[in-house]
């Protein structure tokens, strides 16, 4: 019974990534003056922003009165084709994730200017496919997999701007790699506008957060970012570095030890000028303090305090379809680079590349392609017998209707575990993101 109910997922995925794979197809093959709009392809989706309309119209009217609210889910669906520890272990192949957001406006609620209220609520289920099918040493090739979990409050803080813009302040149960914008970038912590989100870009963990970075779980914190003049940020966060995504933050915050983990970045956002307008740049470099004790990684009963690390992010728009500032149509290059303690940390270096190309099918302005390669430098001390493992992902993100993104993907991961004995992985998915 299990047997085929996985194969009628798999023949599910299989029968939507043919049909999308059609559309993109049938749009290449469109009069280059054609205005073929996608929803004139596939006429039976609804083409409003969110599958129920923004709440059926109820969202207008809460938004007017200072509340916003947003629900999305993301479904994944990968197989392990070859290599790795197995590829048919099925545990963690189907995995689920959704996220309700709410924004409350205090001027419009409270008259307090430029105050925010934001509140994070998520639930997901399954590990994954990597721990039984792939056992990477360096990204999980699903980020989005987090385990079984109904619902939990991941997210709860009070965020105060001053200065025009110029000063921003969020304080409460935070996720240090959420971030803020300058010129349009995500900036803050280990940001990256081509890199950086597992429900529409890459889905490996090594191509959305630099895995040298030990970022707590959400937890109690605050975060500060200016921005003295334009084009040019800082930003300085310290949250519960024993924080745990299912509890307040309260109890390890305040009892027992007091650690905390702390971050500083400072960023340029310049923009290049060319014919078709500017081109938008981010390049970040920080550095990361975590106070707690750690084991060395040679198995010694050694331990050591206060581990530092440096990290660079870089993201650049290298060319623009048109001059349309509000049109994101083009090719964007990106770069990341992690340095951590080896004593204490097992992965010592790490760096990552890759590009990506918005509209690069005629008539799918919307559609998104992506390609990154991730190498992490283990500590062969740790028992490593091989010094690095290495990820290369494609994916197509196809827009097929504003609330309704598919996208599949195609991962090999060489040196699984960074092991000898475990052969090179290929892996394949397919990733439904839809806002409700």
């Amino acid at each position: 019974m299990t047997y085929l109910k996985n194969r009628t997922i798999s023949q599910l995925f299989l029968v939507l990534a043919v049909t999308f794979t059609a559309v993109i197809l049938d749009s290449a093959q469109a009069e280059p003056n054609s205005t073929q709009n996608p929803q004139d392809i596939i006429v039976f989706l609804p083409p409003q922003e969110t599958l129920t309309n923004n709440w059926f119209g109820l969202g207008e009217k809460l938004s007017e009165e200072g509340i916003t609210v947003a629900l999305s889910a993301t479904q994944v669906y990968q197989q392990n084709l070859r290599g790795g520890l197995s590829t048919h272990n099925r545990e963690g192949r189907y995995e689920g994730s959704y996220d309700l957001e709410f924004w409350f406006d205090l001027d419009k609620l409270f008259k307090v200017p430029n105050g925010l209220v934001y509140i994070l609520t998520e639930g997901r289920w399954s590990n994954g496919l990597d721990e039984s099918s792939i056992g990477s040493a360096v990204g999980n090739v699903n980020a989005d997999a987090a385990g079984d979990l109904p619902i939990v409050i991941a997210e709860f803080y009070y965020q105060q701007i001053f200065f025009d813009e110029k000063l921003s302040i969020r304080l409460g149960k935070i996720d240090l790699t959420g971030g803020f914008e300058c010129a349009g970038c995500p900036v803050s912590f280990d940001g990256n506008s081509f890199a950086n989100d597992e429900t529409s870009q890459f889905l490996n963990a090594a191509l959305v957060n630099n895995p040298t970075i030990p970022f707590p779980q959400q937890g109690l914190g605050v975060i500060v970012h200016l921005v003295p003049v334009d084009g040019f940020y800082l930003s300085g966060g310290i949250a519960d570095a024993q924080a745990h995504d299912r509890e307040t933050g309260f109890n390890t915050t305040f009892h027992d030890e007091d650690y905390f983990f702390s971050v500083f970045e400072v960023g340029l956002t310049p923009q290049i000028p060319s014919s078709n307008g500017p081109l938008q740049g981010a390049y970040r470099v920080g550095l990361w303090y975590d106070p707690q004790s750690k084991d060395f990684v040679d198995g010694t009963s050694r331990t050591k305090h206060d581990d530092v690390g440096f990290y660079l992010s870089f993201d650049q728009v290298v060319c623009k379809e048109n001059s349309n500032e509000d049109d994101s149509q083009g090719l964007g290059i990106f770069a990341r680079y992690g340095l951590a303690d080896e004593d204490v940390n097992e992965i010592k270096h790490f760096w990552s590349v890759g590009t990506q190309y918005q509209g690069l099918v005629p008539s799918r302005d919307e559609d998104v392609l992506g390609f990154g390669v991730a190498q992490g430098i283990l500590d062969e001390k740790a028992g490593y017998s091989e010094s690095q493992e290495t990820v290369m992902e494609l994916y197509y993100n196809a827009s097929v209707t504003p609330w309704l993104g598919v996208s599949p993907s195609l991962q090999y991961v060489i040196n699984p575990g960074a092991s000898d004995s475990v052969k090179d992985a290929l892996v394949i998915g397919l990733r439904l993101q839809m806002s409700f």
